[in-house]
């Protein structure tokens, strides 16, 4: 199993950051779109490391457009020699209409051929072919040399994988079909993975008469471990929030439903509206928490994640302390890599 850790987005630090992370042993790292730009920060990551894969986890595709998207992502893949892995995601409408005043329309319809139109002015810069990409929501035609990378940029390494974030069937199966991998949302249990998220995957693989060879499905993160107790406690009451934030937004209900815990959206949605946001994390109780969250001391995090993952996923993000047990995290990241 891939160990995927954090390289932070403060400019700053990202470069010491990268390298105290590949030091450490992990295979990879992940900046997410949160308060900053996701892809800066890896050209730093790139710079600093020589192994280390770099990656969004995720950037939003819509809130940009697949020319955009194209060229930032062919410019982190040549300059890493091969390292990055373009993680993509769709945000909520609220986001992509009224925070980057974007068209919002059909998501899985349309991050298919957001997906299909990047690949094909990827494979124009490659070969020298027309651009000729006509869709229902994007349409690329126009493509002239001086606008056109160099194709000896990426030498042998290729165009970057790129793996999708989701959770609905209809978004996972558009990941099936036309990605690399998939990142399975936080707010995921093991019984949605199985039986929800890996049979949308393979009919999406299906229909693009491909198996599930070669797909890397990066599982959920959810790790609540420390030190002491204290430390315990501190990342429980963190993730009971964040299960919580997720758990108000009406698109995850589907998870809850599944469970029995429907009725919680609701709760946690009007506690949202009003700006009750600790309270929310009081509505997690354990038997929620240890469902979506792996709940151990550090030397049974590797076993734990195993039992419920390690025969359908290839890797995993999970951001240990190692600076300040060296030697004990050490021991942790190898068992994690050979679970």
């Amino acid at each position: 199993m891939k160990v995927d850790g954090s390289i932070g987005l403060d400019l700053s630090k990202v470069g010491a950051n990268a390298q105290e992370v590949e030091a450490a042993g992990y295979s990879g790292a992940w900046t997410a779109e949160t308060a900053h730009d996701p892809f800066l920060p890896l050209v730093l990551a790139a710079e600093h490391t020589t192994e280390l894969e770099i990656g969004t986890s995720i950037a939003v595709a819509f809130a940009r457009t697949p020319m955009t998207l194209a060229n930032t992502a062919w410019d982190l893949q040549a300059y890493s020699k091969g390292r990055f892995v373009l993680g993509l995601g769709s945000q909520i409408k609220p986001h992509i209409e009224k925070r980057f005043s974007m068209e919002w329309s059909k998501p899985a319809a349309r991050m298919r051929e957001f997906v299909l139109a990047m690949r094909a002015i990827w494979n124009t810069w490659q070969t020298g072919e027309k651009l000729e990409f006509r869709g229902d929501f994007y349409t690329h035609t126009l493509m002239t040399p001086f606008f056109a990378p160099n194709p000896e940029e990426l030498g042998d390494f290729g165009t970057p994988k790129v793996f999708l974030a989701g959770v609905g069937p209809l978004m996972t199966e558009v990941a099936g079909e036309v990605c690399d991998g998939f990142i399975c949302h936080g707010f995921t249990t093991e019984k949605f993975l199985r039986e929800v998220t890996i049979p949308a995957l393979a009919r999406g693989r299906a229909k693009a008469g491909k198996t599930m060879e070669g797909f890397e499905i990066v599982g959920p993160s959810f790790v609540v471990t420390g030190n002491t107790a204290e430390e315990m406690e501190q990342a429980a009451v963190g993730t009971r929030q964040q299960i919580a934030f997720y758990g108000s937004t009406p698109a995850y209900k589907g998870v809850l439903d599944m469970h029995g815990w429907g009725g919680l959206q609701e709760e946690l949605n009007g506690l949202s509206k009003q700006g009750e946001w600790a309270k929310m994390g009081t509505l997690i109780d354990d038997e929620i928490l240890n469902t979506f969250a792996v709940v151990a001391e550090p030397e049974k995090i590797a076993a734990e994640l195993s039992q419920r993952y390690g025969d359908v996923i290839q890797r995993i993000s999970f951001y240990a302390p190692y600076s300040s047990d060296p030697d004990r995290w050490a021991k942790i990241m190898a068992d994690l890599r050979a679970a």
